[in-house]
């Protein structure tokens, strides 16, 4: 089955490409000749992700998913959440929401924290959403050079190394990302 990832993000590309096998054919935007930047004002992770999967399968006519990933610090009443790309300003610059991220919690004990990914997937003219979560901490500084955005300095519970330590297979057993589409996989196993 032929499917498009709603990203220009390679990064993404990659780690979901893994997942999915070779039971279907993922394309990005670039791939189905969608070079717009897709919008993402919605209020919550559920409305963005809604918002470019629609787009994508009313104006280019195939299956498709659509993400959006938030890290929620539990002594930053949730924060960044939905802002996460943004958090630091327009500029959607992943050292300047880090340094923001640390900055905020420098005196705080309570480095909770947790991942949580939404996939919507239009599929044959129905929606889907699909969670992942994956618990954990904030780290005190960054470590690592693996991934992207806020992997340098979060740590999945049960580990003692970011994510940007580990390999991407390492990561793809636990992010949350892989969880929400492991989801999306069995269900296009099981509906298609």
């Amino acid at each position: 089955m032929k499917i498009c990832f709603a990203t220009n993000n390679p990064n993404k590309i990659k780690e979901v490409a893994q997942l999915l096998g070779e039971d279907f054919q993922l394309v990005g935007l670039k791939e189905i000749g969608c070079n717009e930047e897709l919008r993402e004002d919605q209020s919550t992770l559920e409305g963005n992700a809604q918002q470019k999967a629609e787009y994508v399968f009313d104006h280019y006519n195939i299956n498709c998913f659509a993400d959006d990933t938030g890290l929620e610090i539990e002594a930053l009443n949730s924060e960044p959440g939905v802002f996460s790309a943004r958090y630091a300003g327009p500029q959607r610059s992943d050292k300047d929401n880090m340094a923001l991220v640390l900055e905020r919690l420098s005196a705080s004990t309570n480095r909770k924290a947790r991942f949580r990914t939404v996939i919507s997937a239009f599929i044959d003219d129905q929606k889907h959403f699909f969670e992942g979560i994956v618990e954990g901490e904030i780290a005190n500084e960054y470590n690592g050079d693996k991934g992207f955005g806020y992997d340098p300095i979060f740590i999945p519970k049960g580990y003692s190394q970011t994510f940007a330590q580990m390999s991407l297979e390492e990561k793809n057993k636990i992010s949350h990302r892989a969880i929400a589409v492991r989801k999306l996989v069995d269900f296009l196993q099981t509906n298609s």
